[in-house]
C-alpha cells in the first residue's frame, strides 16, 4: 500500500502517478480527508491535556477536603471525555478513509517505467531467437494435443467445467518434467526451494495486492479462505510481520504450485488451448532485497526466466510494461513473451516485478541494518514467473512441432522424460 507520508508531501507527483496509470485519484479528497485527520487528532491532544490538567486538580481539591469543587471537577472532567469520544470517534472514520484510498490505490511506477496508455506503447527492450519457418502446414497446440491424445478438453470440461484441462500420457510426463526441470534450474542457481500450502488466510491475500481490489478473480473455498493465484502469495508472506537482517539479504525463493483463478473479466481472451485456464501449474520466483538493490534483483530475476527459455530454444523477446498496463502491486515490470506460431505473435510467458515497498508495507516486513541506520526499514519485494508449465508446454508443441504430427522433445527436457526424444501418437 502506498505511505501515507509520502503522499501527503508528494500530492502532485502522486496525482501525476495516478494518472499515468489511468487510476481515478481523487486529490481533492485525500487532502480534505488528511486535514480532518490532523484537526482530529489535535482536537483529541488538545481535550487529553485538558483531561490530565483536571484530573490532577481532582487530587488536590479531594486531599483539601474540597468535595463540592472536586464533584464539579468530575463533572468537568466526564464532559470532556465525552468530546474526547467524539473526537476520537471521528478520527477513527477518517483513518478508514484514508485506509481505504491507501489499500485500494495502485503501486507508483518508478522513473524506469516509461509512461503510457495501455498495452500497445510497452517498449521492447530485446529480443531473442528466430521463430521458426514452416514448411509444412502447422498446427496450433490444441490441435497437436488433441491429435497426440495428450491433451483431452472434453473431459476437464465434463469433470470441472470450461477452461479445465486433463493432460494424458506423455502430456502429463511433459507437464511434470518441466516443473522438475525449472525447480532443479533455479535451486542450482541459489533460490531456495519451498512447498507451501495453496489455501490461504484472507490476510495473506491482502498482504501481496490480491485483495481487496481483485476478489472477483480469487477462488473461495470454505470459511474466509482463498485457493492461491500464484505462489508469489505464500512465498512473499513467508516473512510477514518479521523483521529481517540485511546481511541475509537478497533471499531468492522458487516454488512449484498449483494456481487458480477465476479469470473474471477475461471472456473471449486466449479462450482456445491451455493458454488462460482456471487451473494451472507455475513456478514461481520471489526475492526479498534492500531498496538499494531492488533494481539489480529485478534484471537478474528477468535474466533467470529468460536463462529458461534459451535453455528451451524458444524464441522470445522482452517487453517493458507501461505506466497504463501495470500490475497493481509493481512499481516496474518485464514481460517475456513467447513465440506462438498459432498466433503469429509473442505471448507473455514470464511476468517479472519489482513492487518496492507496496508489498512490504502491506505485509509487515522490514529489515534492519544497524551499520548503516536506526530502527527498521521495509525490504522491497520482487516477483517473477519461472515458468508457467502450461504456456511452457504451448510453447513447445507448437515450436517443435514435426511435420508427421509428433513433437520433438527439447534436448535439456529429454532427460526429465525419461529419454523419450518425440513425442508420437499411440499405435
Amino acid at each position: 500500500m502506498l505511505d501515507i507520508r509520502y503522499v501527503r508531501d508528494n500530492q502532485e507527483a502522486v496525482a501525476q502517478a495516478m494518472a499515468n496509470r489511468n487510476f481515478p485519484w481523487d486529490a481533492e479528497l485525500f487532502a480534505s480527508l488528511d486535514e480532518q485527520r490532523r484537526e482530529a487528532i489535535s482536537a483529541e491532544e488538545s481535550l487529553q491535556a485538558e483531561r490530565n490538567a483536571a484530573s490532577k486538580e481532582i487530587g488536590k481539591l479531594m486531599g483539601a477536603g474540597k468535595k463540592e469543587e472536586a464533584e464539579a471537577a468530575k463533572e468537568q472532567v466526564r464532559q470532556i471525555n465525552e468530546k474526547l469520544a467524539e473526537a476520537s470517534a471521528k478520527r477513527e472514520e477518517v483513518d478508514a478513509k484514508l485506509n481505504d484510498i491507501l489499500v485500494g490505490s495502485p503501486n507508483i511506477p518508478c522513473d524506469a517505467t516509461p509512461v503510457g496508455k495501455d498495452e500497445s506503447e510497452n517498449p521492447e527492450r530485446r529480443r531473442w531467437g528466430t521463430p521458426r519457418e514452416f514448411d509444412f502446414d502447422f498446427k496450433p497446440h490444441w490441435d497437436l494435443g488433441t491429435d497426440l491424445d495428450i491433451l483431452d478438453f472434453d473431459r476437464g470440461n465434463k469433470l470441472s467445467g470450461s477452461r479445465f484441462t486433463v493432460l494424458g500420457g506423455a502430456g502429463a510426463r511433459l507437464e511434470r518434467a518441466l516443473i522438475n526441470y525449472f525447480l532443479d534450474t533455479h535451486t542450482s542457481r541459489g533460490f531456495k526451494e519451498w512447498w507451501p500450502p495453496i489455501v490461504v488466510k484472507r490476510q495473506t491475500m491482502f498482504g501481496t495486492g490480491q485483495l481487496p481490489k481483485f476478489e472477483d478473480d480469487a477462488y473461495h473455498v470454505s470459511g474466509d479462505n482463498f485457493l492461491i493465484p500464484t505462489a508469489e502469495v505464500v512465498l512473499t508472506n513467508l516473512h510477514a510481520g518479521e523483521v529481517l537482517d540485511a546481511a541475509d539479504l537478497p533471499k531468492w525463493y522458487t516454488a512449484f504450485t498449483p494456481c487458480f483463478r477465476e479469470e473474471a473479466g477475461s471472456a473471449g481472451r486466449d479462450t482456445r488451448g491451455i493458454i488462460r485456464q482456471h487451473q494451472f501449474d507455475k513456478v514461481e520466483m520471489v526475492k526479498f532485497a534492500t531498496p538499494e538493490d531492488s533494481d539489480a534483483q529485478l534484471e537478474s530475476m528477468t535474466a533467470e526466466a529468460e536463462y529458461l527459455l534459451q535453455q528451451l530454444e524458444l524464441p522470445y523477446r522482452v517487453i517493458s510494461l507501461c505506466t497504463g498496463d501495470l500490475g497493481f502491486s509493481a512499481r516496474q515490470t518485464y514481460d517475456v513473451e513467447v513465440w506462438l506460431p498459432s498466433y503469429n505473435a509473442y505471448k507473455e510467458i514470464s511476468s517479472c516485478s519489482n513492487c518496492g515497498d507496496f508489498q512490504a508495507r502491506r505485509a509487515n516486513i522490514k529489515y534492519r541494518d544497524p551499520a548503516n541506520f536506526k530502527g527498521t526499514r521495509y525490504v522491497h519485494t520482487l516477483n517473477g514467473s519461472g515458468l508457467p508449465a502450461g504456456r511452457t508446454m504451448a510453447a513447445i508443441l507448437e515450436n517443435y512441432q514435426q511435420a508427421d504430427g509428433s513433437i520433438r522433445v527439447p534436448d535439456v527436457l529429454v532427460p526429465y522424460m525419461g529419454g523419450m526424444e518425440y513425442i508420437k501418437a499411440e499405435a
